[in-house]
């Protein structure tokens, strides 16, 4: 099969090569190589259907032609696609077939590890990693021996890919890194560089290694605009710098990324990916506080068959509807088996659970997420991780404890690069240092925080933090205490107290022997008049004023 590449002299762009071989075929009937080459061009400008075709078509033609091998790596070819596509029973047919024509020719060839790569693929998607591990070596081997440059490629990808669901990383990215050297030298075809580009993104997202998903973006980046034309490609490629640049605060950029790739997408019918590029904007406007148009990407994502969790639960946190947020990350908890799935479920789980009262809850998935930033030994968990254990230690009154997690969460997102989670870090630090006391060390971190909110523009948390009361306008403690407790009820007091235990809306509802409802009113009355959005905080403002007993670092109350 000829190894189609870019040639930079040629003024012919992918859509013209793909006119210009339509036309052909109209006229005539396409050779076996020239279908070949309508494939990829097919593939490349998004129109899979007609390249699907064109290689059923270049299968028929080698056969007809006497040439079983040639004929059997279209088959082997066609059946990758259609495996990509998840039609399972139509790429077993085509294997099938290749199989059978292999058997026929009776030779030892580079098709004999074609033949193993729809099989590996399947194992690996069907979470058998060893058995696609395994098949994907033996691809690699057969590439090796004859020289066969694409089943080399692809044969290594696969089993970095699956190295790396194994735990394997070290050895999963080493081949992932050769594998990239290989097509930013130009060595596979053109077909298949956008697949092995995205497959090996998506593994760096998988384990969460930042340095890399930006290193091999920016190449995705680079090879896309050099031909505008790749339609299956330019929509992903946009979707992961969206991401990227809304991570290191480059939020305008972003969404113009974000919104081009959902345009690139939405077809119709819409094709793979538009409903992430959907829901990466709905996250845009969220960190905004563009609530309604949040709502309403999120709602489309769904409709394009993307979970919209964990970002609408959030949205629900934004618009004050607590217990929404947490009935639906309860729902998507207990329905995520899958640890790597887990992984962007527990950060805002602690959030929202701490939002809720439920600080077991909480305390849980932010135990859960130390321990796989440290088996996967990825910075940005480790960042994740120091931030959730910082937040719950204060909502569970060890603001000393918890403003030494937060140190080392605001390194940690400072030396990534990452203003937003820096920001909010600061916030719950400023909180910490109110409960210790400090005062303008609170006032200084608070002032800090709502500087790099608003140079990022994110509306909602700068309208939280300017609702909180500003540190240090009282001269003593007393006298802040009975100026701000002075606005609550007697019946608010005694929640609040009860609330900064841990306690959740039904548990403060069974001691006090009222409803779980007017509990609730209860609370959003004193947030309203405390100036606070969050159980921590208000739980924050009950210890510094006396309200509760301070605890100490073992657990119990001081005698």
């Amino acid at each position: 099969m000829p190894n189609e590449t870019i040639d930079p002299v040629s003024p012919a762009t992918w859509s013209e090569r793909f006119a210009a071989l339509s036309a052909a075929d109209r006229r005539d009937t396409l050779e076996p190589d020239e279908a070949e080459r309508l494939a990829m061009a097919g593939h490349l400008v998004g129109e899979e259907e007609t390249s699907l075709d064109a290689w059923a078509r270049a299968h028929h033609g080698w056969l007809a032609r006497g040439e079983r091998i040639r004929a059997a790596r279209c088959a082997f070819r066609l059946a990758m696609r259609l495996t990509f596509r998840g039609e399972s029973a139509r790429a077993g047919g085509w294997v099938a077939r290749g199989e059978r024509l292999l058997e026929e020719a009776g030779r030892d060839c580079a098709e004999q590890g074609w033949r193993l790569l729809p099989g590996a693929l399947r194992a690996a998607l069907g979470g058998d990693g060893i058995g696609g591990s395994d098949a994907f070596a033996r691809a690699t081997t057969i590439g090796e021996r004859f020289a066969d440059p694409d089943l080399t490629i692809l044969g290594r990808l696969g089993q970095g890919r699956t190295l790396v669901r194994l735990g394997r990383i070290g050895e999963g990215t080493a081949l992932l890194d050769e594998v990239m050297v290989a097509v930013t030298s130009g060595e596979i075809s053109a077909d298949l560089v956008g697949d092995v580009y995205c497959a090996v993104i998506e593994a760096c997202h998988e384990i969460y290694d930042l340095r890399r998903a930006q290193e091999w973006t920016a190449e995705l980046t680079r090879w896309c605009e050099a031909q505008p034309d790749l339609a299956p490609y330019r929509g992903l490629c946009q979707i992961r710098r969206a991401e990227l640049l809304q991570l290191h605060g480059e939020w305008p950029n972003a969404l113009e990324e974000a919104e081009r790739a959902r345009s690139s997408l939405a077809g119709p019918p819409p094709r793979h990916g538009a409903g992430i590029a959907s829901y990466e904007l709905a996250e845009l406007y969220r960190l905004r506080g563009e609530l309604d148009r949040a709502e309403a990407c999120y709602h489309q994502s769904h409709g394009w068959g993307h979970d919209p969790q964990p970002g609408l639960a959030l949205l629900r946190l934004a618009q004050g509807r607590v217990s929404a947020a947490a009935a639906a990350m309860r729902r998507v908890m207990t329905e995520a088996t899958d640890p790597r799935l887990r992984l962007n479920l527990l950060g805002p789980q602690v959030e929202i659970m701490l939002a809720a009262g439920d600080l077991a809850a909480a305390r849980t998935a932010a135990e859960e997420l130390s321990a796989a930033a440290d088996a996967l030994d990825s910075a940005l968990l480790h960042a994740r991780a120091a931030h959730a254990l910082g937040a719950v230690l204060l909502a569970e009154g060890q603001a000393r404890e918890s403003v030494t997690a937060l140190r080392d969460a605001a390194v940690a997102w400072r030396q990534l690069g990452v203003p937003y989670e820096s920001a909010r870090v600061r916030a719950l630090t400023a909180e910490a240092h109110r409960a210790l006391g400090d005062e303008e060390s609170a006032a200084m971190e608070t002032e800090a925080a709502r500087h790099a909110f608003g140079e990022l523009g994110a509306e909602h948390d700068l309208t939280r933090l300017a609702s909180r009361p500003a540190p240090g306008l009282s001269s003593s403690r007393s006298g802040d205490r009975s100026s701000a407790v002075g606005r609550l009820t007697a019946r608010e007091v005694e929640v609040l107290g009860i609330v900064a235990t841990g306690a959740t809306n039904r548990a403060v509802a069974a001691r006090l022997g009222i409803s779980e409802k007017t509990v609730a009113r209860h609370v959003s009355n004193l947030f309203a008049k405390l100036g606070v959005s969050s159980r921590s905080a208000a739980t924050s403002f009950a210890y510094r004023h006396g309200l509760v007993e301070p605890v100490s670092p073992a657990g119990s109350r001081p005698t």
